[in-house]
């Protein structure tokens, strides 16, 4: 019990970094974006390409992240930012991007798997009855990192508090004196990055390919679901239950009905609690 609860967290830390990479553009732009997993896999192949070069595994994870700020920058600015407040507009484009990304990483990529490398070469070992890979312990560290400075990001630093004025009252955002376009180029900006950092993350545990998102990227949508959209702790908490939940299904039920346990717990959360196990009831102002 307690191998498969460790499991779940390893696997909710990676649906919790694609969520909140999610989150954080919906609350910002009122929009879901449909290329975050193709994003993220775009990222690594970045990654894979600059590791290829014999670069320290440091300084491809840096040249990504840069790589990726200036995309979401760029995606933000050149296809969302024109399409103004037509949302169903900017959701339309989010799946073309998809597909173009999906499209451009095969022909320039390749279509075959590949085996990204590990960041620590480190053989398993055992605490008590668990079995611990060591990067395994590395991905719920760098998310937590991650989570913990976003979150001090948000609630004590200028730029935070803006983009958390934003993502509640644009109108009285601006009243303010804050430049939404700008917290919203920033929100683009840090999905990227978010994605970039999920992607390095899951590519040693699946193997790179052009479908390596596939699963994450859905999960990730029912995990911000879960624990709701419209709250950033929602997200991490969706991801961690989620996690944890399908892992134990799994093995006390069936393995092949993990997916559709996954769907089902969406589907009941939506009946009994639409917005979400941390969202509140959100009013649309007309």
């Amino acid at each position: 019990m307690s191998q498969l609860i460790f499991n779940g967290i390893v696997t909710g830390s990676l649906y919790a970094l694609a969520a909140l990479g999610l989150v954080l553009i919906y609350k910002t732009s009122d929009m879901v974006n449909f290329a975050q997993g193709e994003m993220a896999m775009f990222f690594t192949f970045i990654a894979f390409t600059v590791l290829s070069r014999n670069m320290p595994y440091f300084v491809a994870f840096i040249c990504t992240l840069i790589f990726a700020g200036v995309m979401g920058f760029v995606i933000q600015r050149t296809i969302i930012k024109p399409l103004g407040t037509a949302l169903i507009s900017a959701m339309i484009a989010s799946l073309g991007l998809m597909m173009i990304l999906n499209g451009l990483a095969g022909n320039i990529f390749g279509f075959d798997t590949n085996p990204f490398p590990k960041v620590i070469s480190m053989e398993n070992f055992k605490v008590g009855s668990i079995t611990v890979d060591p990067n395994s312990i590395l991905i719920i560290i760098i998310a937590a990192i991650i989570m913990g400075g976003l979150f001090y990001y948000f609630k004590y630093t200028m730029s935070g508090l803006a983009l958390r004025a934003a993502a509640q009252d644009q109108q009285a955002a601006k009243l303010m004196g804050i430049s939404v376009d700008r917290v919203i180029t920033l929100t683009w900006i840090i999905s990227a990055m978010l994605a970039a950092v999920t992607g390095m993350l899951v590519a040693p545990t699946t193997n790179l390919s052009i479908g390596m998102m596939a699963d994450v990227h859905l999960k990730s949508f029912c995990a911000a679901v879960l624990g709701g959209f419209n709250t950033f702790l929602g997200p991490v908490v969706g991801g961690l239950v989620l996690g944890v939940s399908e892992n134990l299904f799994g093995k006390l039920v069936s393995i092949s009905w993990k997916s559709v346990f996954t769907f089902a717990l969406i589907i009941v959360m939506l009946v009994i609690k639409p917005n979400g196990i941390c969202g509140t009831k959100f009013r649309k102002k007309v």
